[in-house]
């Protein structure tokens, strides 16, 4: 019998190490799998490699675990709003790697990778300083610059609901990166407010097929 569901966080997350490459679902705090990083964190691990739109918020979630000095690099196409402080300061000190990729160009190349595809052609930061060093092409009138597609060891995401074989519909524009990022990583593990029997998920609503999904934790829903 097929049950990827996790009785705890530190069990789902227990399996990510020192150096891992960890793609983090949300758009600013919108879908970010809050409680999973909090097991992160509870897990002590270094020396990570962060994927995510955003380089955290306050200090909630990602923010949380940039502060505990968890993460070496972060790749992502938005570090830098008003509430961004613990990342800022980690930059001007030093202390964490910024790789900053424009937003379409980041879900491209974790689409990429998802696909099992390769190198990719955009014209999006052709002639910037994003493309020094990069391939280019010029190809019907325009021109593009390579982008390599982005893989992880571990996707932390959040949907709605799931099933024991890892079926998950999400709910709104906590949607976003998620159902992407659970393509392209060897890993993905999902927490739901809610666990549901098979069946009960109507098939046209599932987002991400359970074959991208290794575990499934259970999170009541913040009151």
């Amino acid at each position: 019998m097929i049950d990827k569901t996790s009785a705890s966080l530190l069990e789902a997350v227990g399996q990510i190490k020192d150096g891992n490459t960890v793609m983090i679902g949300g758009f600013g705090t919108a879908g970010q799998p809050a409680e999973l990083i909090d097991g992160l964190i509870e897990l002590g691990v270094k020396d990570l490699v962060i994927v995510n739109n955003n380089a955290g918020n306050g200090d909630y979630g990602l923010a949380k675990l940039l502060k505990t000095g968890a993460v070496r690099k972060m790749i992502c196409s938005f570090p830098r709003q008003s509430d961004s402080w613990v990342f800022d300061e980690l930059y001007l000190a030093g202390k964490i790697e910024l790789e900053l990729v424009p937003q379409g160009n980041l879900a491209c190349r974790i689409q990429a990778a998802g696909m099992g595809l390769g190198p990719i052609y955009t014209p999006t930061g052709f002639g910037t300083l994003l493309a020094e060093g990069k391939p280019t092409m010029h190809y019907e009138g325009k021109d593009y610059v390579l982008e390599n597609p982005i893989r992880a060891d571990f996707a932390l995401i959040k949907a709605y609901q799931g099933d024991r074989w890892g079926n998950l519909v999400y709910r709104k524009s906590a949607r976003n990166f998620g159902p992407i990022m659970a393509t392209a990583s060897d890993c993905t593990i999902a927490q739901v407010n809610e666990i549901v029997a098979l069946g009960e998920l109507d098939p046209e609503h599932i987002i991400t097929p359970g074959i991208f999904v290794q575990h499934v934790v259970q999170v009541a829903p913040a009151q």
